[in-house]
């Protein structure tokens, strides 16, 4: 519908000075060229049928990749709850064995106290039997007192020395904890994003 008609053309031809036959046979030549360029255009051209079929296509694969992207998915939190789990077990045990050592520490260090005790004691009434001077005696006085403060001062330390590792220990679960959560948190919203 865009082109001339054929006779037009002919006649175009005719008034530049070609007679009818040439004007007829460039036509004629023309018109199959056109021809077969329109058919080689519709040959690369796909049909409607064919662009619906073709869209199909690609939607059920996109169906299929949603599939499996949801198994991944499920898969990958099944493994993170999995992985939760024998952490929490794992901080369950350790703070099990942070609570016996305290434990046995504590009776270690009450045993100690005791006998510290018990010997001081000993030394108080043997010093008291033993010496007849009041001078030595003072002396004596003076020696336990600082054998008590000795041992007062080794247990604050030792005791000091427990709750700095208590805390540490604390810090370390708390660090590794946190650091877990945020695995978990990045590895969801990397599986949202991929998602969306």
């Amino acid at each position: 519908s865009r082109f001339r008609p054929v006779s037009e053309c002919c006649c175009i031809l005719f008034c530049l000075g070609f007679t009818t036959q040439q004007s007829e046979v460039i036509v004629s030549a023309l018109v199959k060229i056109m021809n077969t360029n329109l058919d080689m255009i519709y040959k690369d051209m796909v049909t409607k049928v064919q662009q619906e079929i073709a869209l199909q296509q690609v939607m059920s694969h996109i169906g299929g990749v949603k599939k499996d992207m949801i198994i991944l998915e499920k898969s990958e939190f099944s493994a993170l709850r999995s992985e939760n789990e024998k952490i929490k077990l794992e901080l369950q045990q350790i703070k099990k064995q942070v609570m016996d050592e305290i434990t046995k520490v504590r009776a270690d260090n009450k045993l100690n106290l005791n006998l510290e005790k018990s010997r001081v004691k000993e030394l108080v009434s043997f010093a008291t039997v033993q010496i007849e001077s009041f001078y030595c005696f003072t002396v004596q006085h003076a020696q336990q007192d600082r054998a008590l403060t000795q041992t007062d001062r080794k247990i604050d330390t030792e005791v000091a020395d427990l709750k700095t590792m208590l805390e540490s220990h604390k810090l370390d679960n708390i660090k590794y904890l946190a650091g877990s959560i945020f695995t978990c948190l990045t590895v969801a919203l990397g599986f949202y994003r991929l998602w969306i």
